[in-house]
């Protein structure tokens, strides 16, 4: 009997360490992700006030992976320019940015936040099912244990940014115009 407890121990243990590490890489996974984005995204030239300005991603909402990105993005520099990891805590800070990835913690406010950068020339990011439904342009998922994302080009189009086709061809479904997408 003692025999057989502790082999469900072990395996719970197992199965939370494998549940933490599948998080961890997931984190890294949308940091990653978060930090290249702006190297396949086109911003209209009045999103910058100089040809210095950095790119700047802002998070609204629960931040799991702030470190990963940090890191990643101290290291990256999309089309010449630095890229600077902020968290913001005023929804209106959220329109100087130029890609904002609003957490799951704020789904119930997403139709908010999402009306609010309406046609700003920010890149809004989310990770939930509804991100897109709701007027989101990038939508993050995870399914087999990697990393998924799918586009609005509607949301992209009104927000005055151009996404690249190699990008494009990544994300798993690309809601269009026309109604047609890949998926």
């Amino acid at each position: 009997m003692l025999v057989v407890a502790a082999t469900c121990l072990l395996l719970c243990v197992a199965l939370a360490v494998r549940s933490q590490d599948s998080r961890a890489a997931e984190y890294r996974s949308k940091a990653n992700f978060l930090a290249t984005f702006p190297s396949f995204v086109d911003w209209p030239e009045s999103a910058f006030t100089s040809a210095q300005s950095p790119f700047l991603i802002c998070v609204r909402g629960d931040f799991s992976f702030g470190t990963s990105l940090a890191e990643l993005a101290r290291r990256a520099s999309p089309h010449g320019r630095r890229v600077e990891v902020r968290w913001v805590h005023q929804d209106q800070e959220l329109r100087n940015c130029h890609i904002a990835f609003v957490s799951r913690s704020e789904s119930k406010r997403y139709a908010k936040l999402l009306q609010l950068l309406e046609g700003t020339g920010v890149l809004t990011v989310g990770e939930t099912e509804n991100f897109l439904g709701a007027g989101g342009a990038v939508s993050f998922y995870f399914e087999h244990e990697t990393l998924q994302f799918e586009v609005n080009l509607i949301a992209a189009d009104t927000a005055h940014l151009r996404i690249s086709s190699r990008l494009l061809a990544l994300a798993r479904h690309v809601v269009s115009k026309t109604g047609a997408g890949k998926g």
